[in-house]
């Protein structure tokens, strides 16, 4: 059974720092693009980082360029993001997801081209 677990959400203020884990499990996700979205209440699911299968490419949403960082160890199969300079407009649910086809990068930042969801964690920034 695949399970992606999102932790390190919480309530910080303007200019705080946070740091998102997901944790995959029930097979390796090694050969795939993983990403990072976020769902505003009222707002559609937004792309918000995207990184490939080996660490090598990254993307980002134009909104948290410079802000965040993605990254993957394959070998404990976990994906990362690292927020920075956080806004109230970055309040949201943060979910991670995985491509649905291996050694592509083709639609990273279409939430329709990913199979696995997590459950998300929220995040709120207050102002």
């Amino acid at each position: 059974q695949v399970q992606l677990v999102e932790s390190g959400g919480g309530l910080v203020q303007a200019g705080d720092s946070l740091r998102l884990s997901c944790v995959a499990s029930g097979r390796t996700f090694s050969t795939s693009v993983m990403g990072w979205f976020r769902q505003a209440p009222g707002k559609e699911r937004e792309f918000v980082s995207g990184i490939g299968w080996s660490g090598a490419r990254t993307y980002y949403a134009d909104s948290v360029k410079g802000r965040f960082t993605i990254s993957r160890d394959n070998a404990k199969n976990t994906l990362y993001l690292e927020m920075n300079n956080l806004k109230p407009e970055d309040t949201a649910v943060y979910y991670c997801a995985v491509h649905r086809r291996e050694y592509t990068t083709l639609g990273y930042a279409a939430p329709s081209n990913y199979d696995y969801w997590g459950q998300g964690t929220q995040v709120t920034v207050s102002s």
